[in-house]
């Protein structure tokens, strides 16, 4: 995957320090002693060349020095993914204000795939104020899931800084890729009128294509804002049998009337 946004010339990242240290401390306490020893010297490493080729090599060195499973407190995170990521924050804490942004840029450009992956599950302690969205945005065009879902799952990112336009698109996507929607922060705040028709328009789709519907499709819509159009469409597709089995505890209160 590759990006073409440009970072701006001058910028410095509102990183949540308070979040970083604690996400350290707790990777910390969870190392083995030769992943401890190995860690501790690639932050000296870090600390004596805080730039962008020695942040990509250590980066690189993580999978070898440390057994990758999941962290305990952690959900969703492996400590791999969790090593790189700190790397990351290390060397974004020790630049110039100024150069920060531009060098977060830089390295997810370089990054492969899993290295994309620890970027944009930080991305929300890293870039508090959405400095960063455009390149989100790019990334979030990726076709690997596994990308995406870093982007969209389980990071309130997205609800914090995407305008209503490319946060309906994210929802689409991610039911597209088949994700857990109900892992997507911020989505029952973000639920409207507009998302509504979206995601019935997809459910159409679906349906006139004979495809498989979407499992987070009901996760999606807010059915208290139905129009009465919407709510007599779905009533019928209920008692035609044309939905899932799990729609039915939605369609309760949905009538055709």
């Amino acid at each position: 995957m590759n990006t073409d946004v440009t970072a701006p010339a001058s910028a410095a990242l509102d990183m949540r320090h308070d979040c970083v240290n604690e996400q350290r401390q707790n990777f910390i306490r969870q190392l083995e002693e030769t992943e401890r020893q190995w860690w501790r010297q690639a932050q000296e490493q870090l600390a004596q060349r805080p730039d962008s080729n020695t942040s990509s090599l250590l980066s690189s060195q993580c999978k070898r020095n440390l057994k990758e499973r999941a962290l305990p407190d952690i959900a969703g995170w492996s400590n791999v993914q969790m090593a790189r990521a700190l790397l990351l924050a290390q060397v974004l804490e020790q630049q110039p204000a100024a150069g920060q942004v531009a060098l977060l840029h830089q390295l997810f450009l370089w990054g492969d795939d899993q290295e994309k992956v620890a970027t944009l599950k930080a991305l929300d302690w890293l870039d508090s104020r959405g400095t960063c969205v455009e390149l989100a945005r790019q990334a979030g065009r990726t076709s690997n899931s596994q990308v995406f879902a870093a982007l969209a799952l389980d990071t309130a990112y997205p609800s914090r800084h995407y305008n209503e336009q490319a946060f309906s698109q994210l929802v689409l996507k991610a039911l597209g890729m088949g994700l857990d929607v109900r892992r997507l922060i911020g989505l029952a705040q973000r639920q409207s009128v507009t998302l509504n028709q979206l995601a019935l328009d997809l459910l159409d789709e679906q349906l006139a294509a004979e495809r498989t519907v979407s499992a987070g499709l009901p996760h999606v819509i807010a059915f208290d804002l139905l129009s009465p159009a919407q709510r007599q469409r779905l009533a019928g597709l209920g008692q035609q049998r044309r939905l899932p089995a799990q729609w039915h505890e939605h369609l309760g209160g949905v009538s055709p009337n």
